[in-house]
């Protein structure tokens, strides 16, 4: 059972759940698995990235392990050079969406894709001490020039000459490692581009990006844009915005992309995976196109799990990590986009003609706690959640769960019935609240 990763990763606030000292032992613990290896590490824009990247660096080095700090970078910029690289593991220093005071540890092996549990369970029980291993032969640490060139070549190539003169696009980079690539590729289409929070100095997340949507939408009405598009910290997500201000989570994203991948015959089985976020709506909606859609736990890695298991090529999560199988071994929000993009291209139609299913109306309530397991394990809890279940049959569903990545119950009520999911989602978060003695 692990303990230190969550869903994505190891992640706290800097200096308080997460020490350079943890940092250290997971480099180092990678040095136990692999004899000698050679990691890439990047980092998002947070200030606490250099300390947490020089700690786990140290860490490796001191095992015999080489390093390739690409520094800012996105998360699927740093698992394309992993693989590229043929590196042993790629190591990106980020909290994704979290607040800046949070940074995290996320880790690619050699094929690019996120370790699974039993690996990562395997790191936790190396990072036992300071020098868990140490090396006679001291490992070093290079920092090669333009780390992005190759990933922006390889999205130029998936981009086949696309043009997008004419177009008005408003780019979100949550102050966040899409400043540096998201802008570049989309001037480069020939593309009219208004881009607000591309500061590497700014805050990251503050207020902005994929979890500020209502910014985005504002943002593209007040410009008169055509799309809008918002990105997370580490540029693995993303939110769009049709020119009308509409948003479009990544839900109907991954509704759109399918029924294209559909027509184009590339869509492995006629298949998808979602979560089990996914609205109904969605899966209703694709069932009717003769599209089957699976279900994974929550967290992109478990999307990816599911994927590779059946041979999907295309997978994705209502917060907007959609995973192009064929294309990237991990979310990428600016591969997402010129997805997109290629398809109001090429169908000559805007995001809200394109956005054609009919979602549920969906409640969702976030609670801090204390110990989310003893929450969950609560009898009184899940009896609750049982007969919300039996009373909704297949007019919605219910979903009470603990947060990967903080100390946090998530709860979701979809309906088709507005009122009744949010009467049932606010019961459920009183039951919640009774249990952890925490206010909302």
């Amino acid at each position: 059972m692990r303990k230190l990763f969550g869903t994505d990763g190891i992640r706290g606030i800097v200096n308080e759940t997460l020490t350079v000292n943890d940092a250290f032992a997971c480099g180092n613990a990678l040095t136990i698995i692999k004899k000698n290896p050679l990691v890439v590490i990047g980092k998002d824009t947070r200030p606490s990235g250099d300390l947490i990247t020089l700690a786990l660096a140290c860490g490796i080095m001191s095992g015999g392990g080489e390093v390739i700090c690409l520094n800012l970078l996105t998360t699927p910029a740093i698992a394309f050079e992993t693989k590229r690289l043929k590196a042993d593991f790629g190591v990106v220093i980020s909290a994704s969406h979290n607040p800046v005071e949070y940074n995290g540890i996320k880790i690619f092996g050699s094929d690019g894709y996120k370790l699974c549990d039993e690996q990562e369970e395997e790191i936790e029980k190396n990072m036992t001490g300071m020098y868990g291993a140490v090396s006679s032969e001291i490992g070093g640490i290079k920092y090669p020039k333009n780390p992005s060139k190759f990933y922006e070549n390889n999205l130029m190539q998936i981009l086949d000459g696309m043009s997008l003169k004419g177009e008005k696009i408003v780019l979100d980079c949550a102050n966040g490692a899409a400043s540096i690539i998201a802008p570049k590729i989309f001037e480069s289409l020939g593309a009219e581009v208004i881009t607000i929070h591309n500061d590497v100095q700014g805050v990251i997340n503050a207020n902005c990006g994929c979890l500020y949507p209502q910014v985005i939408s504002k943002a593209v009405v007040d410009n008169n844009a055509d799309i809008g598009f918002a990105f997370d910290g580490d540029a693995d997500r993303l939110i769009a915005c049709a020119n009308d201000g509409t948003l479009i989570n990544g839900d109907m994203i991954l509704f759109i992309l399918a029924n294209y991948f559909k027509e184009k015959g590339v869509l492995n089985g006629n298949m998808v995976v979602g979560t089990l976020h996914t609205n109904m709506g969605i899966e209703k909606a694709l069932n009717a196109n003769g599209i089957s859609f699976m279900r994974s736990d929550i967290g992109d890695r478990y999307v990816i799990e599911k994927m590779r298991a059946t041979d999907c090529i295309l997978g994705g999560e209502q917060s907007g990590h959609i995973i192009v199988g064929n294309k990237s071994t991990t979310g990428d929000g600016v591969l997402t986009a010129i997805e997109l993009c290629k398809i109001m291209a090429e169908k000559k139609k805007s995001f809200v003609e394109l956005c054609t299913a009919k979602q549920f109306p969906q409640e969702n309530i976030n609670i801090k706690v204390l110990d989310k397991k003893e929450v969950m394990e609560s009898n009184a809890l899940n009896e609750k959640i049982a007969y919300v279940k039996a009373k909704l049959e297949d007019r919605g569903r219910d979903l009470v769960r603990a947060s990967g990545t903080e100390s946090k119950i998530r709860i979701m009520v979809e309906c088709e019935d507005e009122a009744e999911a949010k009467r049932i989602a606010t019961e459920l978060a009183s039951d919640v609240n009774a249990i952890s003695n925490i206010e909302v």
